[in-house]
Parts: C-alpha cells; sequence; structure tokens
C-alpha cells in the first residue's frame, strides 16, 4: 500500500530541486521546508566509503558544535566514592553507583548521555546488550569513560556529540534546530565534516565521501555539494 504524504510534505517537497546545493542554500531551505508547528531538528546523513564490518573501518567518535545543539541534554553517570560529588556538583542530571547500574538494567533510561568511571566500567559491561544497540554505552572513543567528570558533563551539556556509521556506512547526526540561523547551522555542519575527515579510519580506501543530506526532522532531504563543503572556509568573529 503507498505511504500517504502530507499536504505540507508534498509542499515543502516542491520546494527542493535534485541537484547537490551550496552548503549555505542548502541550510535556509532547511529552514524553509521546516514547517511543522514545532522546533524541528535539524539533521544529516553522510554516507561513506566504508565498510564497519571491518574493524579499520568503523567510525566512532565525538563532535563539538560550537553553536549547541538546541536540546536540553540530560547526563547520567555511573561512579563511585568522592567521584560521586564531584559528578553532582559538575551538573550531573543523574548520578549513581551500583544501584544506578541496577536501575538502569530495570529500564531506567531518562537520559541521553551516560557516562561511566574506568573502575565502574567491568560492572556496567553487562548493560551493553542494552544500551549499545541505542548508542548509550560509555566508551573511552566517545568521551564517556573518563576520570575527568566536570569537563565531560560540561561538554556534553554544551554541545558535545557521540556518533557512529551504522552498518551500512551512514553516519545520521543532528546538528540543530530549525530554529537556528542559516549561518549558526553551516558553523555546526563545517564542525561536522572536519570531525569525520580528522577521524576517517585506516582502512577507508577510494573515495571517502559519498553523499551529503541535511533535512529537518519532518522535512525533505537535500543534497549537499560534498566538495564545497569540505573547501569552505569559515572565519569567526
Amino acid at each position: 500500500m503507498a505511504k500517504k504524504v502530507s499536504r505540507r510534505f508534498r509542499e515543502a517537497l516542491a520546494k527542493v530541486e535534485d541537484k547537490a546545493y551550496q552548503p549555505l542554500e542548502a541550510l535556509q531551505l532547511l529552514k524553509e521546508t521546516a514547517t511543522a508547528k514545532f522546533n524541528e531538528t535539524a539533521e544529516a546523513h553522510i554516507r561513506l566509503g566504508i565498510d564497519p564490518k571491518y574493524t579499520d573501518q568503523q567510525l566512532r567518535t565525538t563532535v563539538t558544535f560550537p553553536k549547541g545543539t538546541g536540546q536540553t541534554v540530560r547526563v547520567a553517570v555511573i561512579a563511585r566514592g568522592e567521584k560521586v560529588q564531584e559528578a553532582s556538583a559538575a551538573g550531573a542530571d543523574i548520578v549513581g553507583s551500583e544501584e544506578l547500574i541496577d536501575e538502569i538494567q530495570g529500564g531506567m533510561l531518562d537520559f541521553e548521555v551516560l557516562i561511566a568511571t574506568p573502575d565502574m566500567m567491568p560492572k556496567v559491561a553487562k548493560l551493553g546488550r542494552l544500551l549499545g544497540p541505542r548508542g548509550l554505552m560509555p566508551s573511552p572513543k566517545g568521551g564517556t569513560v573518563t576520570t575527568d567528570l566536570a569537563s565531560a558533563i560540561q561538554e556534553f551539556k554544551a554541545g558535545k556529540q557521540e556518533f557512529r556509521a551504522d552498518r551500512t556506512g551512514i553516519v545520521h547526526v543532528m546538528f540543530g534546530k530549525a530554529s537556528f540561523s542559516a549561518e549558526d547551522l553551516l558553523v555546526n555542519l563545517k564542525a561536522l565534516q572536519e570531525t569525520i575527515d580528522r577521524n576517517r579510519p585506516s582502512g577507508a580506501k577510494g573515495r571517502y565521501w559519498r553523499s551529503v543530506f541535511v533535512s529537518a526532522s519532518m522535512g525533505p532531504s537535500i543534497q549537499v555539494d560534498i566538495n564545497a563543503l569540505r573547501d569552505l572556509k569559515l572565519t569567526e568573529a
């Protein structure tokens, strides 16, 4: 059965041409096609020339968005001893030790980021089956296994985000809100592009960047000119 498309979406889709747009033009169009009755999320969907089934072609890292994400990020921390007080003082929303692990195992997932100290990871490991598919499992690469809790909490609340390529080699990242200016969205998208380039997997061969599309969460996909994005030089005041 054909999926019914709303009039709102059809009207937004009619504004998008079948071409690769210049980065700023694409983001201006993203804003124009964000016509839902709420502040939509700006999303980037990037296809890379990698096969993540091979260890040396996996991409998992973090990006810090200079303009933030526009979201309130709830951070949970698993630690023990004085680190529990340190996490609370740094602004963590949920803090605990073994009892927090038990709560999470029981289905409590009221957070967007989970940070753990290295000494707690052997106990956190049993949460892997629950947290792994949701992208919430703490990892050193993601900056979520650390002893410097204050810095980690502040960075994630300010706009740092962990991401990874899915099994098909596509990266899906939210990089702001449709209410942001197109210029601020461009600053964040450029930061994402530079992060992906810096963390190119050692096993990636041939053409690394295949396609870049952006969209509002309820809007149509808009293709971005990859070369124009990578060649772009931004100067911040």
